[in-house]
This record gives structure tokens, C-alpha cells and sequence, in this order.
């Protein structure tokens, strides 16, 4: 029995994978508010002009450059492993497998972009990058990765997970950034979201609103913004996980997995792992694919699909995706990653398809598992990547009342060594469990009525 499963570094991907011209149903374009199209020089403030060629790319795969690949050495390929310990707890038939992202420097899958878009930016003359995040893991691994190649970084974090989390912020520190708390009194942004609500949480969608403007104000163009999920380019970057995991599950003989589940909250790290495996679908493999956000942001389970900005100000052109509405303020879970409004349209355009089929969770289940996993693995994962563990034992559960023998393969997106004030609450009884209530979602409906509409596309294969 294999129960882990390593490539060499000759081994690892040279190209990254992208979706976007294989989807049976073409993805709608961004737009601006009049319904016209963005073209690429529409986001020539924003990024650098090499990611802006990639975010329009439709080209299926990518070369990665060599001096990207000598970053990514440091720890990867990752190591594939097998839930052996959980499976015997579990009682279950199912074989579980999970690529195991918790070992790069910051913890998660996230470096797996910041240091292609740190890289890229350096190569066209950037100094600064500017970005927002929520639970830390975003900020975390950007900063690690400019420190490395050699350019300022400065963060703008969710509120709540600023003060829930202040390793953190001496994470980004350690590296070289500059983090601080959103919504701030340092962009026009941040001052108007505090004059609305001066004890606000904060959320995703105000942070981008504040790191946009920090980046736009830059006259010199020095200074360029960064997204750590939602864009095409940056899901493109994690294709690197679903990748190394295929060869890895053949080096043990395994063809395929029969269910591939990840957490999504903008959806890169669910679509690194998926996307490789969604194009075997798409060719006929039978796999579901299993999406997994929290019951209190309900975006892709509850959300509307349709045309909407990015951040809160309404400074991005406006995306077709799921979304809770771009002034939606999700309740203080403490799986910061997974509150944000939207989801990636490359993901949101699969589920109009049905090639996914996205779960919502409450978080008293999410950390029931991640304690179970903690406590047999050993890992004590990262809220968010707890939501992927509970549908894992839903489905390995399922497997065993059925008596199948199913291969599930799973993302562990990160560690929760920094998260464990959460973990402290939910031992001390103070988490809850909180569905959101239809009104939220009505809401989004008066919100977007006067936007342009998105098609519901689909080719109707699945």
C-alpha cells in the first residue's frame, strides 16, 4: 500500500493547464457597465501586460517559465498521500487521497500564483504590488514570494481575520510587507465603507476595492495590484497541483479518481486541483466534482449567476460569475478565505454546465471533521480546507452505506497552525451555525436587476 506517493523534481509539470477553450460552452466576456466588452488594455493599470495576455489566453496549455520552476523547487512536486488512518476510523471502502499543499513556505497552495505573478511583475518593471486578503493565506504567500524576486508588497486584510489572526500580519512582516488592517483610513475607499460602518468585519470584496485604488493611484504605473483567485490566470497558475496529482495517482495505478472535492471561496485552489481532471470529464471520464463552500456564504449554492464587480467600491469591469452581490458583507466565519461575494467565472461557467456540483456546509460540521482529521492524519488543517474534509467524510460515509470501493482525491489546501483561535472557539462551544437568510439573497436580486445579464449557456451534455 502506497500511502505516499513523490515525483522528482524532473518530474514536475513544465505547462500549465487552462480550461477557458476547452469549457463546451464558451465563457462570457468582462464587460463594462455599458455592456461592452473589456479588452485586454481595459485592465492595463491593474496588472502587468504578460498575466493580462494569459487572463485572455486560449491556448490550452502554457510553458512555465525555468526561473518559476526553480522558485517552485523549493517544495514542490508536493507529496500525494493517502488518508489511510481516516479511512480505517471512517469504516469506509472509499480509498482517500489528497494532495497535501500545507508544505510550501506559507502553508498553502497559494504560492503556487504568487510567485508567477511576483515573477511576471518583476519582468516588466514592477516595484510595488498592492492586494487584499482575507484569512491571511493570500497575503502570507505573496509576500514570501516578492521578498523573494525582489519587489514591495503591500496587503490590505479583511478586518475581522486582521484581528483574529495577527500571526499573520507577522508573517507578511517576517517577509518584507507591509500589512494593514481593511477597510482603512488610507484610501478613499477604505475612509467611505468606515463612514458607512465604522465596526464593520470587512470583507474581500472592500479589500480588493482598497488595494485597487493604492495600485491605481501609483501615476508612475510602478505600482501594479494582484489577485490571489477569481482570474483566469491565476487558476491557470494552480493547474500545477491537479497536474502533478495525476501522475502520482499513476505511478500507483490508479486511472482515475472516481470524486475530486476542494473548498472554494474564489476558487483557485478547488480549480488547481480540478481543472486537469475537469478535462477528462469534459471527454467523457465519469468523475463528479465536488466544489464546497460555507452554508453562511452561500455563493455558488444560493448565489445568483451573473454579471458583477469583483470588490465592493465597483472599480473592476463586471464578470459573470455566482455572487451574493458585490456589497454583501458575509458574517465573521472563521474560514476567511471562503467569504468573499463572487466566484472565479471559469468555475461559476462549469457549474452553469454541470460539470461541477457545488455543497454548502455549516462550519460546526467543517470543524467536527477537521478535529476527526487532525486526530487520525494529524494535520490540523485550515478552516477553509476544512469544508473539504466534511464532504469527504460525507462521501466516504456514502461509500461505505453503498459497500463501494470509490477512489476520492481531495486539495488540503493549507495548514491551520495559524488559525487555531478558531479551533480554540469551537472547543469552547462559541462557534454556531448560521444559514443565510433568503432576504440576503433577495437583496442581490434588487442589486444586479439594472446590470447587463448573463447568458445561461450550456451545451446540455451533463
Amino acid at each position: 500500500m502506497s500511502i505516499k506517493v513523490f515525483l522528482n523534481e524532473d518530474e514536475i509539470p513544465r505547462q500549465w493547464y487552462n480550461l477557458a477553450p476547452d469549457l463546451p460552452s464558451p465563457l462570457q466576456p468582462p464587460i463594462g457597465p455599458d455592456g461592452t466588452p473589456v479588452p485586454p488594455q481595459g485592465w492595463y493599470k491593474i496588472f502587468p501586460e504578460n498575466l493580462i495576455e494569459q487572463e485572455y489566453s486560449q491556448k490550452r496549455w502554457l510553458d512555465i517559465p525555468d526561473e518559476i520552476l526553480k522558485i517552485l523547487y523549493r517544495w514542490r512536486p508536493s507529496p500525494l498521500r493517502r488518508a489511510v488512518y481516516l479511512e480505517e476510523a471512517l469504516g469506509t471502502p472509499a480509498k482517500i487521497y489528497y494532495k497535501d499543499e500545507s508544505v510550501s513556505p506559507a502553508g498553502s497552495h497559494k504560492p503556487n500564483t504568487a510567485v508567477a505573478q511576483a515573477w511576471y511583475n518583476k519582468q516588466f518593471g514592477t516595484k510595488t504590488i498592492t492586494t487584499e486578503t482575507g484569512a491571511g493565506q493570500w497575503g502570507s504567500a505573496l509576500s514570501f514570494s516578492c521578498g523573494l524576486v525582489g519587489l514591495e508588497c503591500k496587503v490590505f486584510m479583511v478586518r475581522i481575520s486582521f484581528d483574529q489572526k495577527p500571526f499573520r500580519k507577522m508573517m507578511m512582516q517576517t517577509w518584507g510587507a507591509n500589512c494593514v488592517a481593511s477597510p482603512s483610513n488610507e484610501t478613499n475607499a477604505g475612509r467611505s465603507f468606515l463612514e458607512k460602518d465604522p465596526d464593520t468585519p470587512g470583507s474581500l470584496g472592500m479589500a480588493i476595492s482598497e488595494a485597487i485604488e493604492a495600485a491605481v493611484a501609483d501615476s508612475s504605473g510602478a505600482t501594479k495590484y494582484s489577485l490571489g483567485s477569481v482570474l483566469n490566470h491565476v487558476l491557470m497558475h494552480q493547474t500545477i497541483i491537479g497536474l502533478e496529482a495525476k501522475k502520482q495517482l499513476a505511478k500507483i495505478g490508479v486511472g482515475k479518481p472516481d470524486i475530486v472535492i476542494g473548498c472554494a471561496g474564489g476558487g483557485s485552489n478547488f480549480a488547481g486541483l480540478a481543472f486537469p481532471f475537469t478535462y477528462d470529464k469534459i471527454n467523457g471520464a465519469d468523475i463528479e466534482i465536488i466544489p464546497v463552500e460555507p452554508t453562511s456564504c452561500p455563493t455558488m449554492t444560493r448565489g445568483l449567476f451573473a454579471y458583477d464587480f469583483g470588490d465592493t467600491a465597483g472599480t473592476t469591469p463586471l464578470a459573470p460569475m455566482h455572487t451574493l452581490g458585490h456589497s454583501f458583507v458575509p458574517p465573521p466565519i472563521h474560514a476567511g478565505g471562503l467569504r468573499y461575494h463572487g466566484m472565479a467565472p471559469l468555475v461559476s461557467q462549469a457549474i452553469v454546465e454541470g460539470l461541477f456540483a457545488p455543497r454548502s456546509i455549516h462550519q460546526i460540521e467543517c470543524y467536527q471533521g477537521a478535529v476527526q482529521w487532525a486526530r487520525t492524519e494529524g494535520i490540523i488543517p485550515a478552516p477553509e480546507t476544512s469544508h473539504a474534509i466534511a464532504a469527504v467524510i460525507q462521501e466516504a460515509l456514502k461509500a461505505k452505506q453503498e459497500g463501494k470501493e470509490k477512489t476520492i482525491l481531495f486539495n488540503l489546501s493549507g495548514h491551520g497552525l495559524m488559525d487555531l483561535v478558531g479551533y480554540n472557539k469551537y472547543f469552547e462551544g462559541e462557534l454556531s451555525d448560521y444559514a443565510l437568510p433568503q432576504e440576503e439573497i433577495d437583496k442581490t436580486e434588487e442589486e444586479l436587476k439594472d446590470y447587463p445579464k448573463a447568458q445561461i449557456n450550456k451545451s446540455g451534455k451533463w
